[in-house]
């Protein structure tokens, strides 16, 4: 609609609903199509709901970051599953590699359809995936990483990983259950390092 000057008002449109659909794919075969809020949609022959009847809802996703220095991309994808077994399953060592896609869209509330056409905003894999259960409460936290992460993989030195903690000793499991590293350790480099500071209790008296 032109106002009395005859220019466009952009406020002036039918309004949208905007939305984020998060695609992640499963061990074996299968995937999980989840989109916030409720309802369902549907584009690109892919239909996303707001609750998967086996692992739940989509309760959080983390604004995606560009990557500074030697990191790529990254995100964190959190799900409410409705059993221990789908967070066991979802935070299992079978997830790492496993593609996860996130569009943006947006929706018309009078046709109820998908404006043409979503953008696909990140194209990653699951590193990690970490459960968190409190009182009443259970996440799954999915770390994901860019597919630009792969160009970091120089094959030099070890990773703290259990792959490759398993590669090397077999069968020995001490970083099986580790899913929530905090230090950050350089890539096949010898990076920075924290500096060593002297506990109080032992320190020299002055």
């Amino acid at each position: 609609m032109a106002d009395d000057r005859g220019a466009f008002d952009p406020f002036d449109r039918p309004s949208v609903l905007m939305f984020a659909a998060v695609e992640i794919a499963l061990p074996g075969s299968g995937y999980i199509r989840l989109v916030d809020g409720s309802g369902r949609v549907s584009f690109g022959g892919r239909t996303f709901v707001s609750l998967d009847d086996d692992y739940g809802v989509l309760a959080d996703l983390e604004p995606i970051s560009d990557g500074l220095g030697d990191e790529a991309p990254a995100l964190r994808v959190t799900i409410n599953p409705p059993t221990a077994d789908a967070a066991a399953i979802l935070a299992g060592q079978d997830m790492q590699g496993r593609r996860v896609l996130v569009w943006v869209g947006a929706l018309d509330p009078v046709l109820g359809q998908v404006v043409p056409d979503p953008l696909l905003v990140f194209a990653g894999e699951v590193d990690q995936g970490i459960v968190r259960v409190g009182l009443g409460t259970r996440a799954l936290v999915l770390e994901v990483v860019s597919v630009w992460d792969r160009l970091f993989e120089d094959l030099e030195g070890p990773r703290l990983t259990n792959s490759y903690h398993q590669a090397a000793w077999p069968g020995e499991r001490g970083l099986e259950f580790v899913t929530d590293v905090k230090r950050q350790l350089p890539w096949g480099s010898d990076g920075p390092r924290p500096n060593v500071v002297a506990d109080a209790l032992y320190s020299r008296p002055t």
